[in-house]
């Protein structure tokens, strides 16, 4: 496993090659599709996005009830085929990195080799278990989605695959 310490650069995601296994530790956002059309609708508007995307990571989950004394609910990935029609935007403005589960569209690979951006894969399933590796929760922006609102998590040693790297190799090419 590679230690990787957030917000993402150019030099780490450089040496990081598809299906090398990864920690990831400091800030990361939630942000599902309903925020990702949100996000792209304000970018298109030339609005202020609610956060800013240079160098961050996404991730592709909608949090469960936060139990007491936890920081947050299950946190498991979606599918991040349902974010390929925002994701290229997001990625021309700055966005460097994104959590989800599944294969990701041509359009998509083709902005993370171009501006030099990276996939990372989380373990379905396993969202109880993701839950433990987040530190703490706080809701950023469109609180009206519910679970599918930005949250802004620190995590700590938060257990990824990377599933596209920036040099455009997948690794489901070797499937």
């Amino acid at each position: 496993m590679r230690d990787v310490k957030l917000p993402l650069t150019n030099k780490i995601i450089s040496k990081l090659h598809a299906g090398d296994e990864v920690l990831l530790s400091g800030v990361i956002y939630t942000a599902r599709d309903q925020a990702h059309r949100k996000l792209s609708e304000a970018l298109e508007k030339g609005a202020k996005l609610p956060i800013d995307l240079k160098s961050q990571v996404v991730y592709y989950c909608g949090p469960t009830k936060t139990p007491k004394g936890k920081p947050i609910g299950s946190c498991g990935p979606t599918t991040s085929s349902r974010m390929d029609a925002f994701t290229p935007l997001l990625i021309e403005n700055g966005l460097k990195g994104m959590i989800g589960k599944g294969r990701r569209s041509r359009e998509v690979i083709t902005a993370i080799k171009k501006h030099k951006a990276i996939y990372f894969l989380a373990l379905a399933g396993c969202g109880a278990l993701a839950a433990l590796c987040v530190k703490s929760s706080k809701l950023i922006a469109y609180p009206d989605l519910g679970p599918e609102a930005i949250y802004r998590l620190e995590v700590k040693d938060f257990p990824v695959i990377v599933g596209v790297d920036s040099y455009g190799r997948s690794i489901y090419d070797s499937l």
